[in-house]
């Protein structure tokens, strides 16, 4: 593929992944497969000539669609939400096309920045203490890869860090704070209160790719003294050695993290937080949050099902009342339909339905129906345990 070729095949797939979004609503949120349903479409060895890309982009339709749990369907309302915006898929095909290894700022001057500053642009947003940010008033400032819980994924509850960071400082017991679901909130200033204590953490993170419009994969960390990484990951060849890393002005970022290389992942941020705004990226986590109050305030409208955790962000808990094995029915009813799909948990012994809203398109109407869909395969349910 030369740059021609690519210029019209990448038009081609723009207008395919458009499509794609456009039309998720119509298509089916969980798959029709069963496992190993692949391996018999695909052939056992690698082609020996060329394929073309018609060919291979029809496969896409025929082979990989058909086993692709839809994550932006707004009929999904599973685990927790994976961001997806346009600018932020734009990013990532510039980030692909510089395709640079960011394990020092000589290798790329402009992705250990960037990463800097996004990061500071953000822990702006969330209020987080000076000495989490880069600058003069502090030793923090950076990111590395985490996959953590606050906001806990079953619930979304969370801890009361005004009682727990004390106890930490007194026992001088290093206090990490997870937010990988919640933190996204924490831009809007009717939940920041949900982060006080954050300046008794010596970490923080959360999950920009979850709830902050910015595509997997995107953790962001801060901490509080760079050298408390830098002291443990520390990885200096000769040949990884350049003129400025000693200078003190600049980071190299594989001093902080177990892998060697790092992705151009600020991209995506940049271009979200330009096209978006604070005022937009607030907007739409309000709306999210309404509209979990919204299917709440259903469930509660009907005595048969029970809430089983405050509502606080974008997650309902609730269960038909009675025996977990009725709501365990329920569940499987509800993905066997495969008309909108859930995951479960278990509080204090009760097994719960999980009703996150996820998608970018979620809609009232959404909602509404996905409610009017398990209230009817409740009611079948209800009927056939009578007879």
């Amino acid at each position: 593929m030369d740059a021609s070729e690519f210029r019209r095949r990448g038009k081609e797939m723009v207008d395919y992944v458009a499509d794609y979004m456009e039309g998720i609503e119509g298509r089916q949120v969980y798959p029709d497969v069963e496992p190993g349903y692949l391996r018999p479409l695909i052939p056992t060895t690698a082609p020996q000539e060329p394929d073309t890309f018609e060919d291979i982009i029809n496969d896409v339709e025929k082979i990989i669609m058909p086993g692709v749990t839809h994550w932006h369907s707004p009929y999904f309302f599973a685990y927790f939400p994976t961001a997806s915006s346009y600018p932020s898929m734009l990013a990532d095909m510039l980030c692909g096309a510089i395709g640079c290894i960011g394990f020092s700022w000589a290798a790329s001057p402009a992705c250990t920045e960037l990463e800097t500053v996004m990061m500071d642009w953000l822990g702006k947003m969330l209020q987080l203490p000076e000495a989490f940010l880069a600058g003069n008033a502090g030793e923090g400032g950076g990111v590395i890869q985490v996959v953590a819980t606050l906001g806990t994924t079953s619930c979304c509850s969370f801890d009361n860090l005004l009682e727990v960071g004390p106890i930490c400082i007194k026992e001088d017991v290093w206090l990490h704070i997870d937010a990988a679901y919640a933190g996204s909130a924490f831009i809007c200033p009717e939940f920041r209160p949900l982060l006080n204590g954050v300046e008794f953490a010596d970490s923080f993170n959360f999950n920009p790719h979850k709830w902050l419009l910015v595509n997997f994969d995107c953790s962001a960390m801060w901490v509080k003294k760079r050298t408390d990484l830098t002291g443990a990951f520390k990885l200096d060849p000769v040949y990884l050695k350049h003129s400025h890393q000693d200078s003190g002005l600049i980071t190299d970022y594989r001093h902080w993290q177990l892998p060697l290389g790092r992705r151009f992942r600020s991209l995506k941020m940049w271009f979200v937080f330009r096209m978006y705004g604070i005022k937009g990226l607030q907007a739409y986590i309000r709306k999210h949050v309404q509209l979990s109050h919204e299917f709440e305030s259903l469930v509660q409208q009907d005595p048969r099902f029970e809430i089983c955790a405050e509502v606080t962000l974008g997650l309902v808990c609730f269960r038909l009342k009675g025996s977990n094995k009725l709501t365990k029915a329920l569940l499987e009813r509800i993905n066997n339909a495969k008309k909108i799909h859930l995951v479960p948990c278990h509080l204090r012994d009760k097994f719960v339905l999980r009703f996150a809203i996820c998608s970018r398109t979620v809609e009232s109407a959404h909602v509404q129906l996905a409610w009017e869909h398990i209230r009817g395969l409740a009611t079948e349910l209800l009927k056939a345990e009578k007879e």
